[in-house]
């Protein structure tokens, strides 16, 4: 039987963008290696509420204040290194209770803010960046090549798509500039733009200039596709259904928000249209893109915007609330919003597991899963939304298999820099670098 490698699914039959995932009937002998390790960052704005987050902090409410640099003593959390096993997950962790095993708490890692701007402008731009302060020219940001960028120089040059980078803030109001609404950065002043709109996000996955925009690209996809199935065994024929269905499933999703869309627009109302797109709804599809394309092999490092900073346009948070509410806002009265704050961050943390889950499901070529072969980070740029704290960020990693240590909290000696995180991530991506941005060592507990 002739063996069909990934390079000739990508390629494509009869000048199709053809995305497939891993099929054994297809595989040549290659493909049985452990497969390529895959990084993507899953980013909150606005910090969370410690309390709900945080081991040790149910019981403790941290004032409300200006930056400050709050001290960790508020916060309850252990000034020296400690690794322990996760055994309970706090009030905002506990949806990730079916993949205990495979993630990892990390507590303890700070940034240095840089002063001359404002502290949420900071939070997202620099988050993936961490550059060393006031070393940076020509900016007022500590703000350099971003992570995703540097792993992309190593594991993304066979990838149709060195990176991806997807945003869920679905306004075009401008409210803010652009460094409260991105996290991936080329360079120094050197944005690398987000997609929002879902379909734009799915025409770039799957269309080609060859194809006319007009015609159903899953209906091109499927019909090259047919050409292959007598190579196929059962059990790969069931999975490329299994694929192909999901793709139908997005572009339905896809069709249904628009109709949302086009609906909004015949009405007046108060806030954007966009504010009253459920929310879930429209996070979940984007994620759902985005773990097609690592598993296609379209891309091997993504990043996930879940929403802007200090952006006070309004979301539509579907059975939370009532009516679209300002995460932004409510994070400066949180003292009277406490529960509303808790359920967003809950929120949140749903959306995360949703997507721990659709990954979970996927089998690669050796018989793990997309997530085992995924370094799959949650994290934020504020440690506390209130008091706009730098210090002790709230961090989770996921996923990494047989290369990393999961199912621990690792809380690191106080004043850790976030740097090392992206150091010890580098280095299990394969880079043979030494130092990250203001890095002073990597985390040796997460390797495996």
């Amino acid at each position: 039987m002739r063996h069909t490698t990934r390079r000739d699914f990508l390629r494509g039959v009869g000048g199709a963008a053809l995305a497939m995932p891993w099929l054994e009937s297809l595989a040549s002998a290659a493909s049985t290696q452990m497969p390529t390790l895959r990084m993507a960052h899953f980013y909150v704005p606005i910090g969370v509420v410690r309390r709900g987050f945080f081991p040790g902090e149910n019981d403790h409410i941290i004032p409300k204040g200006n930056l400050g640099n709050v001290m960790r003593s508020l916060g309850k959390q252990d000034p020296n290194l400690s690794v322990r096993p996760l055994d309970e997950l706090t009030q905002t962790m506990q949806p990730l209770a079916e993949w205990k095993h495979k993630i990892s708490l990390i507590t303890g890692m700070d940034r240095t803010f840089q002063q001359g701007t404002d502290v949420h402008a900071q939070c997202a731009s620099c988050y993936l960046s961490s550059a060393k302060p006031y070393t940076i020219e020509g900016t007022a940001w500590p703000l350099d090549r971003t992570l995703d960028h540097q792993v992309a120089d190593h594991i993304g040059k066979q990838t149709p798509f060195p990176t991806l980078e997807f945003s869920c803030n679905s306004h075009k109001d401008n409210k803010e500039s652009i460094y409260f609404d991105n996290i991936s950065w080329y360079g120094t002043g050197h944005l690398a733009p987000s997609i929002r709109d879902p379909r734009k996000m799915y025409r770039r996955l799957f269309s080609t200039n060859e194809i006319d925009q007009q015609r159903d690209i899953t209906d091109l996809v499927l019909e090259d596709a047919r050409s292959l199935q007598r190579q196929l065994g059962y059990a790969d024929r069931e999975k490329l259904t299994e694929y192909f269905d999901s793709l139908r499933a997005i572009e339905r999703q896809m069709d249904r928000l628009e109709s949302m869309k086009n609906e909004l627009a015949k009405v007046t109302l108060e806030e954007p249209t966009a504010a009253y797109l459920p929310r879930g709804e429209y996070i979940r599809l984007m994620g759902d893109l985005m773990v097609v394309a690592l598993q296609t092999g379209l891309t091997n490092v993504t990043t996930f915007m879940v929403g802007p900073e200090r952006w006070d346009t309004p979301f539509l948070f579907e059975e939370l609330f009532d009516k679209p509410r300002s995460h932004h806002g409510m994070s400066h009265n949180q003292t009277n919003m406490i529960d509303d704050l808790l359920k967003v961050d809950r929120f949140h943390m749903e959306q995360f597991a949703y997507l721990l889950k659709r990954m979970d499901e996927i089998t690669e070529s050796d018989g793990s899963t997309l997530l085992d072969n995924t370094l799959f980070t949650y994290g934020s740029g504020l440690g506390d939304g209130s008091t706009h704290q730098y210090n002790d960020l709230p961090i989770i990693v996921a996923g990494g298999g047989q290369r990393v240590v999961t199912g621990q909290h690792i809380n690191m000696p106080e004043g850790t820099p976030l740097a090392n995180l992206w150091l010890t991530q580098a280095q299990l991506c394969g880079l043979p670098i030494q130092e990250f941005a203001d890095s002073t060592g990597g985390i040796s507990h997460l390797h495996a």
